[in-house]
C-alpha cells in the first residue's frame, strides 16, 4: 500500500535575519549576518555580549493585549504561524476546514524561560502577591503550541516536542507521522525559542559552549572554520504548513516541496557532547533515507546542524561521509547558523524553511565566515550561494541536541 505523501504548502519565520520569509531568504542567499551586540544593560557584566537578536520585535506584529499574555517564545511562534498560515492560502478557507483534522506540532528547547526568571525576580523583590497569575500558562513548554492551536482552531493533536536543539526538526517529523497515520490532514509544524537572557548566556558561557570571540559580531559564528570556538545564541521561530498531498491538491494549493521521511535516534553518549564518531547522527540520516525510499545519490544539498563548535562540526562531517559515501561529493553543504546564530529549539524549523526555499529556488545559501576550512572536515561547503540541479532532488536537514537527540529530515522536490 502506498504511503500518504506529505507536502509543504506554507512557510513562516521571524529570526535574526528578518521578520518574514522573504527578508530572511534574501539575507541568507546574500550571506548577511544577524548577529549583533546585545543592547540591554544586563549584558555588560557577561563574558559574552553578542547574540542573534530578532530583527523584528514580535510586539510590532502582534496586538498589544495579546502580546502581553504570551512569553516571547510564544510570540515568535505566533508571528511565524500567522505568516505560514496566510502563505498556505488556508486563511482564506479557514471556515470551511474540518478543524478536527487540523493539528499543531510546535517545539521548543527551553520554553518560557524569560517569563519564569522574570517572575522569580518579582517574587524575590516584591513578594508573592505580585507574581503574574498568567506566569504558568506563559512559561509552560507547550504554551506556544497551545496558543497556535487557539489561533487556528486546531482540534487534532497539539504536540510539543522538547529535544533540545533537535526539537524543531522533531516537530516536523512528528507532524508527518500524524498525517501519514491518518490523524490529521493538515499540521502546522515548527519550533520556537527566546532564551537570550543573562542566566542562559552565563550558563552556556561557563560550560564553554558559546564563542567568546571579541571581534565583529557578524564574524563570530564560523562553522567548520579552524578559528571556531563555540556557537552564538539566537532567537526566533520557523513554521511549515504540512498537508497530505490529496488535501493540498483538492484545494488547489501551491506546493513548495514534499517531506520524504525522517530519522530519529539517540546517542546515549553524553548529556552535552556529541558522540565523536557521529554514530547516532549517522543512524538518523540512514533512517531518513530509508523512510524516504531514496538512496544517497538523490541528495544534493544538506543544511547541516553545524553550530561552530570544535567537536560537533567534525562529527557531522564524519556522519555525512559514513551515510552518503561517494555521493557526498555532489552535495552542497550549508550551515545557515553562520548567519542566524543557534536558535536552539527553533533552529531545525528555521533551517527547514531554508531547505524548502533552497529546493524551490534551486539555490543553496552560503556558509559565511569560513576563511580556513578545518582539514578534518572534507565537505563541499558553499561560501557563496550555489545553484542546485534541475530535476528531482532531495535535501537533508540535520539537527542534534543536548541529551544525544538526533533528527534528520529529508525533503524532496515536486
Amino acid at each position: 500500500m502506498s504511503r500518504t505523501r506529505v507536502v509543504v504548502t506554507g512557510l513562516g519565520t521571524t529570526n535574526p535575519l528578518g521578520g518574514d520569509v522573504a527578508s530572511t531568504w534574501d539575507a541568507m542567499v546574500n550571506g548577511r549576518s544577524g548577529v549583533r551586540h546585545i543592547e540591554a544593560d544586563w549584558a555588560e557584566e557577561l563574558p559574552v555580549k553578542i547574540a542573534g537578536v530578532a530583527a523584528v520585535e514580535p510586539t510590532e506584529v502582534l496586538e498589544r493585549v495579546k502580546a502581553r499574555r504570551l512569553d516571547r517564545t510564544a510570540q515568535f511562534a505566533l508571528v511565524a504561524t500567522m505568516e505560514a498560515w496566510a502563505d498556505s492560502g488556508l486563511a482564506e478557507v479557514q471556515d470551511d476546514l474540518d478543524h478536527d483534522r487540523l493539528g499543531v506540532a510546535m517545539a521548543t528547547g527551553i520554553g518560557g524561560v524569560i517569563t519564569l526568571l522574570d517572575n522569580y525576580d518579582v517574587l524575590l523583590e516584591k513578594g508573592p502577591r505580585r507574581v503574574s497569575p498568567l506566569a504558568v500558562p506563559m512559561l509552560m513548554p507547550n504554551a506556544s503550541a497551545a496558543n497556535v492551536s487557539l489561533y487556528l482552531g486546531a482540534r487534532a493533536a497539539v504536540n510539543t516536542p522538547v529535544s533540545a536543539c533537535a526539537s524543531g526538526n522533531e516537530a516536523i517529523a512528528l507532524a508527518v507521522d500524524q498525517i501519514r497515520l491518518g490523524r490529521a490532514d493538515i499540521v502546522v509544524a515548527g519550533g520556537t525559542e527566546a532564551a537570550i537572557h543573562r542566566l542562559n548566556i552565563a550558563a552556556f558561557a561557563n560550560m564553554m559552549a558559546l564563542s567568546k570571540n571579541p571581534g565583529d559580531p557578524a564574524t563570530v559564528s564560523r562553522p567548520w572554520d579552524t578559528a571556531r570556538d563555540g556557537f552564538v545564541l539566537g532567537e526566533g521561530a520557523g513554521v511549515l504548513v504540512l498537508e497530505s498531498e490529496e488535501h493540498a491538491k483538492a484545494r488547489g494549493a501551491r506546493i513548495y516541496a514534499q517531506v520524504l521521511g525522517a530519522g530519529i535516534t539517540a546517542d546515549s553518549h553524553d548529556i552535552a557532547q556529541p558522540d565523536p564518531a557521529g554514530r547516532g547522527g549517522s543512524r538518523a540520516i540512514v533512517r531518513a533515507l530509508e523512510e524516504s525510499e531514496i538512496g544517497p545519490e538523490s541528495v544534493f544539498h544538506v543544511n547541516a546542524h553545524a553550530t561552530s563548535t570544535p567537536l560537533g562540526d567534525i562529527a557531522e562531517g564524519l556522519m555525512l561521509h559514513a551515510t552518503l559515501g561517494k555521493s557526498v561529493e555532489q552535495v552542497v553543504v550549508t550551515s545557515t547558523k553562520s548567519m542566524t546564530g543557534h536558535l536552539l529549539g527553533g533552529a531545525g524549523a528555521l533551517e527547514a524553511v531554508a531547505v524548502v526555499k533552497a529546493i524551490e529556488t534551486r539555490t543553496a545559501p552560503p556558509t559565511i565566515n569560513l576563511d580556513n576550512q578545518d582539514p578534518e572536515v572534507d565537505l563541499d561547503i558553499a561560501t557563496k550561494a550555489r545553484d542546485l540541479p534541475v530535476g528531482d532532488i532531495a535535501a537533508l536537514n540535520n539537527s542534534f541536541g543536548f541529551g544525544g537527540a538526533n533528527v534528520a529530515v529529508a525533503f524532496g522536490s515536486v
